[in-house]
């Protein structure tokens, strides 16, 4: 199983972090030892004394696939959840600033949150679809599919050009504005419209 994310999906979080919008989706990965096993507690890593929450839509793929168009990209996942891509910030900008990969910053052990699943078809309109966190009981981070510069069948086509899906992989869809810092004692809930899928502590 590998974890596809796509970055600056969203203009207003590419613009809160002064990054340029960009013109097709901005692919890293993240290895399987990225999950963490829920219900956590999530700790934060000794290398970072900045690390942020980025609240995203996750994708499950159903069926192998490469090099599809749009229309087949509709049918290549199954479920989907709420999760977080946790990012040590102080981490990649140092990494940014020198001009090289960031992965160390994105990709580190439990970085990755994926909450419990739903079926995909239960969501009729998939441009439709609000998803949000909440941190210590206060809205913090709210998304809404519309909103997205690349569709799920536009990021899933993309990707296939690069990467052959298998079944099993994970696609984290991008996070909108509202990213920001955790501290230890934290508590972080995701929902996916009405329903709550993971509630976790900072340790």
């Amino acid at each position: 199983m590998k974890i596809i994310c796509i970055g600056r999906n969203y203009v207003a979080h590419a613009k809160e972090l002064g990054n340029e919008v960009p013109t097709e989706p901005v692919i890293f990965l993240k290895p399987s030892t990225a999950v963490l096993p829920l219900p956590g507690p999530f700790v934060i890593p000794s290398f970072s004394n900045d690390l942020h929450y980025e609240c995203e839509i996750v994708l499950r793929i159903a069926k192998k696939v490469c090099c599809i168009d749009l229309e087949t990209a509709t049918t290549s996942y199954d479920a989907m959840t709420v999760g977080i891509d946790f990012t040590a910030r102080d981490v990649q900008q140092r990494l940014k600033d020198k001009g090289l990969p960031w992965e160390k910053a994105k990709a580190f052990d439990q970085s990755a949150v994926v909450g419990e699943w739903r079926p995909a078809d239960q969501y009729k309109n998939k441009k439709d679809i609000h998803f949000c966190l909440y941190k210590n009981k206060e809205l913090v981070q709210q998304g809404h599919t519309a909103a997205m510069i690349n569709s799920f069948e536009a990021i899933i086509s993309h990707v296939s050009n690069y990467f052959t899906l298998e079944p099993g992989d994970l696609i984290f869809t991008g996070t909108p504005a509202g990213v920001g810092p955790v501290e230890p004692g934290d508590q972080l809930e995701g929902f996916l419209e009405d329903d709550s899928l993971f509630d976790i502590l900072i340790n």
